[in-house]
């Protein structure tokens, strides 16, 4: 059985062991082990039934930790100082110290420091960092919580580090400095905006998903058992209103719903709160006996454009 709490000196101890923890970040919880021991990072795998060719993120404690393990270029560095600890990840040429199971063979490594006081503790407390994707099964809704990682993950990890509901709840952006300009490999609550005015540099977004560079990049993730369809609700209801429907809106109800079956991410519009709830919601839907979730798309800046690409990552299994 899998037990929960805040002791950082058993989380500590179990991943000395190469065993697994679940710990909280301010984006969503992840599952840790030694990301120098390939023994650790094969349970990560098979814990989460995740494939191989599906690379992993590396979490470090300080901008200094970064350059034990990858290279890192003066543009790169510059992002780091402004967005680190946070939920932004980069993607560097990676040191020999790195296991190609990490990074799935590719001679880039994912990195970032989360800004989770309770994690950045433990971090502080290893002499190695740890390989981290989302607690959850392979493909479903990430975890934003403690008790979404038991139930997904319970007798599969051996300890969960309980550091409360998730700050920003979608998983960090990732981007990569790369011939002058950056490139956006996934989308999260920092934009392309933030890192041109820091860095001066255009950021392009990243389109083709069959090189999985960065982890978060199959067009098919982060998906509801329950199928999810995204556009215009109205229209929506008219094609499936002979279903049993709920429905996700960023701030708004329609008219001849069950208000008990409308998931509204922020009654105030506050979109930092929306993504918060997100992926809750999502899981919480799917708890009940819905045949569909019909979502609307959210305002196509900042967050929003992250919790869209969750959104329709989330939609794309069911199409």
């Amino acid at each position: 059985m899998t037990s929960i709490g805040k002791n950082i000196e058993i989380a500590a101890s179990i991943l000395e062991e190469n065993g697994l923890v679940a710990i909280p970040t301010e984006t969503v919880y992840g599952l840790a082990g030694n990301a120098l021991e390939e023994a650790a990072v094969v349970k990560i795998f098979s814990a989460k039934d995740r494939p191989s060719f599906n690379p992993l993120i590396i979490h470090v404690a300080t901008v200094e930790d970064i350059k034990l393990y990858a290279e890192l270029d003066p543009i790169s560095q510059q992002l780091a100082e402004a967005f680190m600890p946070g939920p932004f990840t980069l993607l560097l040429p990676k040191k020999d110290l790195i296991p190609d199971l990490v990074t799935a063979g590719s001679s880039k490594v994912a990195v970032r420091i989360p800004r989770h006081p309770l994690t950045l503790r433990l971090l502080h407390k290893l002499n190695f960092p740890l390989a981290a994707p989302s607690a959850n099964p392979f493909g479903y809704v990430s975890p934003t919580n403690a008790r979404h990682v038991l139930d997904g993950l319970n007798n599969r990890v051996d300890y969960i580090l309980d550091g409360g509901p998730c700050e920003v709840g979608v998983e960090s952006t990732i981007a990569e400095v790369r011939d002058g300009q950056i490139i956006l490999h996934r989308l999260g609550a920092v934009t392309a905006e933030e890192m041109e005015a820091v860095t001066g540099l255009p950021v392009v977004r990243k389109t083709n998903h069959q090189q999985l560079d960065t982890p978060g990049q199959m067009k098919s993730h982060y998906a509801t058992k329950t199928p999810m369809y995204l556009g215009d609700i109205p229209t929506l209801l008219k094609e499936f209103n002979h279903l049993h429907v709920a429905t996700i809106s960023f701030c708004k109800s329609y008219e001849g719903l069950i208000s008990g079956h409308q998931y509204i991410l922020s009654p105030k519009c506050d979109i930092n709160e929306a993504a918060q709830h997100l992926f809750a919601v999502m899981r919480s839907i799917d708890e009940f006996s819905f045949d569909v979730i019909l979502a609307e798309r959210f305002p196509d800046k900042g967050l929003g454009r992250a919790i869209n690409d969750r959104l329709e990552r989330a939609q794309a299994i069911h199409k």
